[in-house]
């Protein structure tokens, strides 16, 4: 038994974050019909990495991710007859899923200052960058816009050299993913509020609060006013010996902040000379730049004789964060992952057998599960459509 089924849902969504949402929703169990342009498809199936097999739209392995046990309907939406199939649709469904653009909705009839009188039991989720009031400068932003504007880059890298430009978050559709997994939440418990009023809602999903709501504890300080708010990145920066180092077959990442972690690390180090020269709380009370450029110094050198996952597991037991920087290899020979059943191995039609990430949770009695594979364009057009004709002319659905 899957947590969502029976609920039906209806993806409009043609990017990262509505695909992602709808995913989630698929892999515990919703029926989720996606529509998609005729011929082309959804716009993420153009969007690698590629399978090294088959043809155009079926190759793409992001597409092939997000779009899990979901069905495939090709719908002309600018068109008179696709318009009358999504009002059709529209009452077949308990929630619907969009990611485009403010105003696009309106656009294919499906106003959201109407959903009261119109849909009174929908639930309409609508991710947008800045949400549906904005500046009307702001109307159009990427991954990369969302991301910087909400924080994040003020801190990317942690110690910023104030000479050269924010990084970007690591994988391209950070504030995407984030956004989407908002969503699908704010859906669900919407649905378990619509099985007692009878009511739906409009979800409008701000991709820039939702990852601002993610970031540090540094956010919180400003709004609290416990911090200047101004355009120093300087700001996101501890002045300690943090940072990724080089090891002998990867890299490793250390957090150092406290005289507990200081006392990690000497044991770790077994107590090395050089160490002599810093006092038990310098971490706190005595963190000069001077002292932060030397730790780091011999940190780095002993580190480069090191193995990545063995020093992380000899770092943990002694209570100093160190974890390894882990490659797509390191996390499918993850000992953890693996006893957790974290990835699913799914065979794809036109790609072929493939290891696939599932969800970082679990639900005991009705866990989330890969049925099927991403559907192929319009594979489940005749079967959609004809229940739907079959319906409006009185027949068995």
């Amino acid at each position: 038994m899957s947590a969502l089924r029976g609920t039906k849902v209806l993806e409009l969504a043609e990017g990262v974050a509505g695909e992602y949402c709808g995913k989630l929703l698929a892999d515990f169990g919703a029926e989720v019909i996606k529509l998609e342009r005729p011929g082309s498809g959804s716009p993420t199936r153009a969007l690698g990495p590629f399978a090294a097999q088959g043809d155009d739209p079926e190759r793409s392995g992001l597409f092939a991710f997000l779009n899990t046990n979901k069905y495939s309907v090709t719908v002309d939406l600018a068109s008179d007859d696709g318009r009358e199939t999504l009002r059709q649709l529209l009452g077949k469904v308990d929630a619907v899923i969009d990611d485009h653009a403010v105003d696009w909705l309106c656009e294919v009839g499906l106003d959201p200052e109407r959903l009261e009188q119109d849909w009174p039991r929908l639930v309409v989720a609508s991710i947008t960058p800045f949400g549906s009031t904005l500046p009307e400068d702001r109307t159009y932003a990427q991954d990369l816009n969302v991301f910087h504007s909400s924080g994040w880059g003020y801190h990317t890298p942690s110690a910023p050299d104030a000479s050269k430009p924010p990084l970007n978050a690591a994988g391209r559709f950070l504030p995407s993913y984030e956004s989407g997994m908002e969503a699908a939440l704010c859906i669900a418990a919407s649905l378990y509020e619509q099985d007692d009023s009878g009511l739906g809602r409009f979800i409008d999903i701000s991709m820039q609060q939702v990852l601002t709501a993610r970031c540090d504890y540094v956010v919180a300080q400003m709004v609290a006013g416990e911090m200047a708010v101004g355009p120093e990145r300087t700001a996101y920066d501890l002045a300690g010996p943090a940072g990724i180092f080089r090891c002998r077959d990867g890299y490793a990442y250390i957090w150092m902040s406290t005289p507990q972690h200081w006392d990690g690390l000497r044991q770790l180090l077994d107590d090395n000379a050089w160490m002599d020269e810093f006092p038990p709380n310098w971490l706190e009370r005595g963190c000069t730049p001077e002292r932060v450029a030397l730790c780091r110094k011999h940190v780095a050198a002993w580190l480069l004789t090191q193995d990545k996952h063995e020093v992380a597991a000899q770092a943990q037991k002694l209570g100093l964060t160190l974890v390894a920087v882990n490659n797509g290899r390191d996390l499918q020979e993850s000992p953890q992952y693996q006893h957790r059943g974290f990835f699913a191995e799914v065979e794809h039609p036109v790609q072929g057998k493939a290891l696939y990430p599932t969800v970082p949770y679990r639900l005991s009695e009705t866990p989330a599960c890969i049925e099927r594979p991403a559907p192929l364009l319009g594979e489940h057009s005749d079967e959609q459509l004809g229940a739907l004709a079959d319906a409006s002319s009185g027949g068995a659905a």
